[in-house]
């Protein structure tokens, strides 16, 4: 089991989801936010997320939220500016910048989890894996792959992978499913590779 997620219902254990301030062109993408936000809650997994209001960012949060489960947001000053924030979160932090905020989160989770969104949010889901295969952190990071949106993105990785970029057991660290409570437990069971590249060998 990993230690970050083996935790019993009633603890203080978090996921960070990483997801669009968009809701994006289908219906699905909104409901993955909700069976998300509602397995979490029901899991008694607190919410940590980028502290907006709109889009698949406001639906994730307010579904946890509406099952009685804790949303901490983290958003920087410049978008609480532009009346962005979610007032109705448990705790919302105000930090200067993007850098803290991605810290921030990073710092508070016990996990990660990607929603479908754009341009940020693969930059937050390819820093957080780096940082993995960097041995920072051991903590499990997933994409819940709603309307396979992800699958394109998949296929690249396993051509990296075939082309030498990437090794298999650092690309075999992203988690995926469709279903967020598989996901979730998934991510519990999650090993982190003892070796790999970048990473210092056991014992040492």
């Amino acid at each position: 089991m990993n230690p970050h997620l083996n935790h019993q219902k009633g603890n203080s254990m978090r996921i960070c989801v990483f997801c669009g301030a968009s809701a994006g062109n289908h219906p699905d993408y909104l409901q993955a936010a909700t069976r998300l936000g509602h397995a979490l809650a029901g899991a008694g997994i607190g919410l940590v997320y980028g502290g907006a209001s709109v889009g698949l960012m406001g639906r994730v949060a307010d579904a946890v939220l509406e099952r009685g489960g804790e949303v901490t947001g983290v958003l920087p000053q410049f978008l609480a500016d532009r009346e962005l924030a979610h007032h109705g979160l448990t705790t919302l932090h105000t930090v200067a910048s993007m850098h803290e905020r991605k810290a921030m989160m990073a710092d508070l989770a016990d996990g990660f989890i990607a929603l479908p969104g754009g341009i940020g949010t693969l930059e937050e889901l390819f820093e957080i894996w780096t940082w993995a295969m960097l041995g920072q952190h051991r903590k499990p990071v997933a994409l819940l792959n709603a309307r396979d949106y992800y699958g394109q993105l998949l296929a690249f990785m396993n051509h990296v992978t075939t082309e030498g970029f990437l090794q298999q057991a650092n690309r075999d660290m992203l988690l995926v499913d469709d279903d967020p409570a598989r996901l979730l437990d998934a991510m519990r069971r999650y090993q982190p590779p003892v070796t790999g590249r970048w990473m210092p060998k056991e014992g040492t």
